[in-house]
């Protein structure tokens, strides 16, 4: 029988009385917990007191490291170019990430986009791209680094072997109330990003109703764990804070989202996505040594398109296919005349989860065709009886739990001082 170096009722006991985890103890207990020695009772009792009593910088990098050693470290050295990744802390209609890799892939830095899928009312990657017919989230390490040194951008599903410690305690804070923890926000994401193996990462942190940080000093005290983190551990890291009070672009929804991706790749789309896009795209390629690059122009002459349409072929998907649409659509008009001055975030994002485009449980299957469409952003002049969003599903009946949760989502007002006047609010380097 073994002997276990440290009981976890003591281990909860010191993080519960205020004090800093000691790093043996804290290497102990991601251990132990991976190997089903700590129980999840235990652990959610000692996430808690993270929860209430905060972590300091040490305890925090010591957490993060254990975290890693739980799994396997991915390895790049072999590829001929140099690799740059994007993490966001996630949003709605955030789906920069479909764009971004292949459009910082154009200019020879290799982008590893291992990314997840959607929990309530935050889109998921991966579900936005299994709206393609064919295309396959699933690769092995050599099919990742194949693809990555033949075509330069991959999007798909991490391993199992990474961080796996991350994977049960994930899990674990949703359920528990506490997801809403910078130490172990930061961990969670960092732990996962260095084993990854890039040489650069750039974080979106997003801030605003539709985010999990809703006001900018916790987002940037965030966005500064997660920077200082990576450089500790030789990882060349910076952060955008990004304004994600209005959802993104003018489509919320997995094959929306998609379609909206497309016409920023064949130079059009809506101006924040890409303007969102060629910030991150700049600073990812600043971090890989790249600054004398004109990234708009890849963008117009085809160039990330073409990236693009090799990514998507490379894992199955026909990019030439016609994207599913929904049976059955609802129409918001607006109510009166006027400027839009307010089109809140999270009640939109909650109305795509309410109409299939999201999911209560890790489990919950998607609607690749549910969503919205917005037809004004703020700053916009509307008249009454124009339509505002057009909400779709292939299950009418969810229609009206959707557009509760629009009631008083939108403001029409005569004025645009309370517009935004940028997506970056931040640069943190």
């Amino acid at each position: 029988m073994t002997v276990e170096a440290f009981d976890a009722v003591d281990v909860i006991a010191t993080k519960r009385d205020g004090k800093p985890l000691p790093k043996d103890q804290i290497d102990w207990v991601i251990d132990a917990y991976t190997r089903g020695v700590v129980a999840d009772e235990q652990m959610a009792a000692l996430a808690m007191a993270i929860f209430l009593n905060d972590m300091g910088p040490e305890e925090i990098a010591h957490w993060t490291q254990a975290m890693i050693a739980s799994g396997e470290r991915m390895d790049f050295s072999s590829l001929s170019r140099t690799t740059s990744d994007k993490h966001s802390t996630g949003g709605v209609g955030d789906k920069i990430t479909l764009p971004l890799a292949p459009l910082v892939a154009v200019f020879d830095v290799a982008v590893p986009q291992l990314s997840g899928r959607g929990l309530g009312h935050t889109g998921g990657t991966l579900d936005k791209l299994e709206a393609i017919p064919g295309w396959q989230a699933g690769l092995s390490n050599e099919e990742i680094l194949t693809q990555l040194e033949d075509i330069g951008a991959v999007i798909c599903a991490a391993g199992s072997g990474l961080a796996p410690a991350d994977k049960k305690l994930y899990a674990l804070r949703d359920t528990t109330a506490t997801v809403d923890c910078i130490p172990l926000i930061a961990s969670s994401i960092m732990s996962k990003k260095i084993a990854e193996g890039t040489a650069g990462l750039v974080l979106d942190v997003k801030v605003g109703s539709g985010a999990f940080m809703k006001d900018l000093e916790k987002a940037r005290r965030l966005a500064r764990t997660m920077v200082d983190l990576g450089k500790a551990a030789g990882v060349e890291t910076s952060a955008l804070l990004t304004d994600m009070s209005t959802p993104l672009g003018l489509t919320v929804g997995n094959a929306l989202e998609v379609r909206e991706s497309v016409e920023v790749l064949a130079g059009g789309g809506p101006s924040d996505v890409v303007d969102l896009t060629v910030a991150l795209a700049e600073e990812m390629l600043r971090l890989a040594g790249k600054t004398d690059v004109d990234v708009r122009a890849a963008l117009n002459d085809g160039r990330a398109m073409d990236k693009w349409t090799a990514m998507i072929r490379a894992q199955h998907g026909d990019p030439e296919a016609p994207l599913p649409v929904a049976k059955d659509t609802e129409v918001v008009f607006a109510p009166e005349s006027g400027v839009l001055t307010k089109l809140d975030a999270l009640s939109v994002g909650v109305a795509s989860w309410r109409l299939g485009a999201g999911r209560a449980r890790k489990e919950d299957p998607v609607q690749a065709v549910a969503g919205i469409e917005l037809h004004a952003k703020p700053g916009d002049t509307v008249a009454a009886g124009d339509p505002l969003l057009t909400l779709h599903t292939d299950t009418p009946e969810r229609f009206e739990r959707a557009l509760e949760s629009l009631v008083g989502a939108y403001e029409i007002g005569g004025d645009t001082d309370s517009v935004a006047d940028s997506i970056v609010l931040e640069t943190i380097t």
